[in-house]
């Protein structure tokens, strides 16, 4: 029997958009994994003091937004620890839940780019592959930062997106809600009911 593949997939999810959701489920089926972990964060060390609501909103609109697929699942445990919350910790956390599991940090074209920033980025890559999703508009490579983070190009593995060549962020779509605009295809239709029902990014 293989070992069981499982997909991490980090974020504030603030709100959660279609986005996400595109990312994991291209990645899950891209690289044949049997599961994608969804884990939101308690508090992003790069993005410090951007996270516009707390983690209970968060983590019930998460809930409605992926509850109709059975390869989608919540992780806890980067929100019920202390931090600082760095990946490479997080990662090291689930690694101990499935010790013999392939595991797969899920990411955009975007954070590649930027890794040589994060903190720990070599023990992270070393942990764990990197499943990069690359869209249509996108110049990167898994060799990119070889020069700087030795041996990274052999635990990358970029997802082809092409459909994705519009830029979708959760700060587009409070942006949008802040002016009265819709969000309707932006957002799954159950986090748009309960974004409307405690009338949140007002």
């Amino acid at each position: 029997m293989s070992a069981q593949r499982i997909g991490i997939l980090g974020g504030s999810f603030d709100p959660p958009q279609m986005g996400h959701l595109i990312l994991a489920e291209y990645s899950r089926e891209s690289l044949n994994m049997d599961h994608i972990l969804f884990v939101p964060v308690a508090d992003h060390p790069v993005k410090k003091g951007e996270i516009r609501l707390p983690v209970h909103h968060r983590l019930a609109m998460l809930e409605l937004a992926i509850g109709d697929n059975p390869c989608f699942s919540i992780s806890r445990d980067d929100i019920d620890r202390d931090g600082p919350h760095y990946s490479a910790d997080t990662v090291k956390i689930i690694r101990e839940h499935f010790p013999l599991a392939q595991l797969h940090f899920v990411m955009g074209g975007d954070n590649l780019r930027s890794l040589p920033t994060w903190e720990r980025a070599q023990e992270l890559y070393q942990i764990c592959r990197l499943a990069v999703m690359k869209r249509a508009d996108e110049n990167i490579a898994a060799d990119m930062h070889d020069d700087v983070l030795p041996g990274l190009s052999k635990q990358v593995d970029i997802v082809n997106v092409p459909m994705l060549s519009v830029w979708l962020s959760s700060t587009y779509v409070v942006r949008r809600l802040r002016k009265g605009l819709s969000v309707r295809y932006l957002v799954p239709d159950k986090v748009l009911d309960y974004i409307a029902a405690n009338n949140l990014y007002r």
